[in-house]
């Protein structure tokens, strides 16, 4: 039997390097004592479930599963477990919640809010390995798979069968549908087909203490108590980790078209997407906005991205896409529709995607903001929903707010949902920056009644900021669901909650924490 030797936790020097470098995490959080750190036996016990494919280990293989992808959050977790099934997620967790081990889910990684990746020591818990498709009914559209399926493997899987998934995101070719379902993410395809709360059927959930909890009905209707599933979507891993999914897919539109338009101000845009819903209506599918600086940012550092209207610039430019079952018509009522946008000047100039390659160009651009972004140094993101006309008065008022500092503000995001993606770019993470951003960004969106959070969730950024969108006592009821699903508070730790709404006190006594860094 091996002697049960702790591994040695991050150092503080590391912890503070950490929060130094990451100066966007709302608040500095002291690792909390009362997790055990990873001992010999635990790496037995997880050898044994697993094999020695299913246990990481190695430091280098370790780096890039610590890290989110924009280079923002990092952990130091010297383990990742690799599942192939329910019933081994559900030994893990059974064997953390015993021995008070926090554990973080992690799927494709491609968060921006740092709620896949570890604050500290944490045991990650990869879902990629747990990725068959079940099951897909055709005629009620149903997909039934694990939940470590790539969106876009999926997205192909139905399209075979005449279907689509209900949503789009940039990162499809990575992020897994588990993680999709825990963040509620929203992406490209929101204005027609909605969100993950209407769109998931079914989920079967590990809680904390390895419960198998099968809430898979793959039933269009289903009014037999608490809807219990729509705890876990949006619940970011804290609650439960979700290992199966049923989700309806609607019927692939046999007539996509997509435009793109150059408006000469936001009001313009606004005026052209109330002009959309009148005439385009139920083929209306997407409406999206970008501005000039997330256009040349993105042409900047990603040579391969072309710019559809090289001829013009504008401020604003605009998305719209059309989806229909009959391509004479629906074309005909986008051709209308631009030309009275057009007569009425509300836009200055426009394009037609003409085949299916020049759309992927135009979605493309779109689609790759983020990734420019990234590649131009530092990011500041912020996720808001916010009535429509004040979503792009925040972006100018960043911009006069930080005028004097060396930062590029741009603003881009869903305009047919109210989302905006605020961007603040930089050379480098900075404190001073950091401070003419928050908490402004915040109040003033509290101060228009709008949302911190559209669809990227809280993660490890914003916790600390939940009742700016949320009452104090909406909050404190989230923190007794926790506290009832996770007495010991294992799941994805330090994400989503205040810390004064951790309910749990062990029964050893007061957690003694250390000083924490402040911003």
């Amino acid at each position: 039997m091996l002697a049960r030797r702790a591994w040695p936790r991050a150092s503080s020097h590391i912890i503070l390097s950490k929060l130094v470098r990451n100066a966007q995490t709302a608040a500095a959080t002291p690792r909390r004592d009362e997790y055990a750190a990873i001992s010999d036996r635990d790496i037995a016990f997880f050898l044994d479930v697993l094999g020695d494919r299913g246990v990481i280990t190695d430091p280098d293989a370790l780096q890039p599963l610590n890290r989110d992808w924009i280079g923002k959050y990092e952990g130091s977790s010297r383990l990742a477990l690799k599942p192939q099934n329910t019933e081994q997620v559900s030994q893990i967790l059974r064997h953390c919640n015993a021995n008070r081990i926090a554990v973080v889910p992690q799927g494709g990684n491609t968060g921006l809010v740092g709620g896949s990746v570890p604050l500290f020591d944490e045991v990650l818990i990869m879902t990629g390995a747990m990725n068959k498709v079940i099951s897909f009914d055709p005629v009620l559209g149903m997909l039934t798979c694990e939940a470590g399926c790539v969106l876009e493997q999926l997205d192909r899987h139905v399209g075979e069968q005449g279907h689509t998934m209900p949503l789009d995101l940039g990162a499809k070719g990575s992020c897994q549908i588990g993680g999709n379902v825990s963040t509620n993410a929203g992406g490209l395809r929101y204005l027609r087909y909605g969100s993950m709360h209407g769109n998931v059927s079914g989920l079967e959930v590990v809680l904390a203490d390895g419960t198998i909890l099968d809430l898979m009905s793959t039933l269009r209707k289903d009014n037999t108590g608490y809807d219990l599933k729509q705890l876990f979507i949006g619940g970011e891993g804290t609650l439960g980790i979700i290992t199966k999914v049923a989700m309806l897919c609607p019927v692939k539109p046999a007539s996509v078209q997509v435009a793109y338009l150059a408006v000469p101000t936001f009001q313009h845009a606004q005026q052209v997407f109330q002009k959309a819903k009148q005439h385009l209506g139920e083929i209306l599918s997407a409406f999206e906005f970008l501005d000039h600086p997330s256009l040349i940012m993105t042409l900047k550092h990603l040579p391969n991205i072309k710019n559809p209207l090289p001829d013009i610039q504008t401020p604003i430019y605009l998305v719209v896409e059309t989806s229909g079952s009959n391509l004479e018509h629906d074309f005909g009522k986008l051709e209308v529709f631009l030309e009275e946008a057009y007569n009425d000047e509300m836009i200055a100039d426009g394009t037609i995607a003409q085949d299916s390659s020049q759309q992927a160009s135009i979605w493309n651009l779109r689609e790759s903001i983020s990734e420019g972004l990234r590649h131009a140094g530092a990011v500041y993101k912020y996720d808001l929903s916010l009535p429509p006309n004040d979503m792009y008065k925040l972006v100018e008022e960043m911009r006069s707010r930080m005028k004097h500092l060396p930062v590029t503000v741009v603003g881009y995001g869903h305009m047919g949902d109210s989302n905006l993606h605020l961007n603040i770019s930089a050379a480098k993470y900075d404190q001073e920056i950091l401070s003419h951003i928050e908490p402004f960004v915040y109040e003033w969106t509290a101060s228009k009644k709008g949302s911190i959070s559209a669809e990227h969730g809280l993660g490890q950024m914003k916790p600390e900021c939940i009742t700016y969108s949320k009452s104090q006592e909406a909050v404190d009821l989230m923190g007794k669901f926790k506290s009832l699903l996770d007495p010991n508070q294992i799941l994805n730790p330090y994400k989503l909650l205040p810390e004064k709404n951790r309910l749990y006190q062990p029964a050893h006594g007061h957690i003694q924490q250390s000083s924490a860094v402040t911003r």
